[in-house]
């Protein structure tokens, strides 16, 4: 099992223990993802919904140890704070989303719904798998589209590292913090809206 149960999310309703075990740590060992898993992975996100099946998502894969120079790169591309753990990640990838639909090259407006429904799937086989994965906002798009060749008109949606959690003693204090403090969500009642939006 890949979470500590401090790490475990304290659900307010009974859900499935695989989405309790979901988390995002920042610290990875230098162990690398299988073959066989990242293929589990990319299987998974290849099954998620998306509106006239048209399967928008795109990722660019960047290993550790088979394709160093490109993981080196999107690092370069990577927020001052992600640069200061994700470098460690055995597996960095970028999440594209097409945005227009291949069938009538008509505007995508759900092109980053599925794309993020796809991603949310590869999360959850990796936990699964005993992997967890952390999705990132903090990059330079224009600087992660030159540097790994990405077309125009898709559109880089996230940043992600991918790996065997590591103990949160490995990273620097104050993420090390953040690595240990305590889960938390908004309470159901903030958010869900029964028959009519409610202020």
């Amino acid at each position: 099992m890949s979470t500590p149960p401090d790490r475990e999310a304290p659900a307010e309703a009974p859900i499935e223990a695989l989405f309790r075990r979901r988390w995002s740590p920042r610290s990875f060992t230098d162990q690398p993802v299988s073959d066989a898993h990242l293929a589990s992975l990319i299987e998974a996100a290849r099954w998620a919904s998306s509106c006239f099946n048209a399967q928008p998502w795109h990722i660019v894969v960047a290993r550790k140890d088979r394709e160093p120079a490109q993981h080196a790169a999107l690092v370069e591309c990577l927020s001052g704070n992600n640069q200061a753990w994700a470098p460690q990640a055995p597996v960095l990838m970028v999440a594209v989303a097409r945005l227009d639909f291949a069938h009538n090259g008509n505007p995508n407006r759900h092109a980053a719904y599925d794309t993020g429904a796809a991603m949310a799937q590869l999360a959850l086989q990796a936990t699964a798998l005993g992997l967890q994965v952390h999705q990132m906002g903090g990059y330079d798009m224009d600087k992660a589209r030159a540097a790994l060749g990405i077309p125009e008109g898709f559109e880089l949606r996230a940043a992600i590292a991918i790996g065997h959690p590591g103990p949160a003693s490995a990273l620097p204090e104050e993420l090390a913090a953040r690595e240990t403090a305590p889960r938390q969500r908004r309470p159901v009642s903030e958010w869900v809206h029964y028959g009519a939006w409610k202020a």
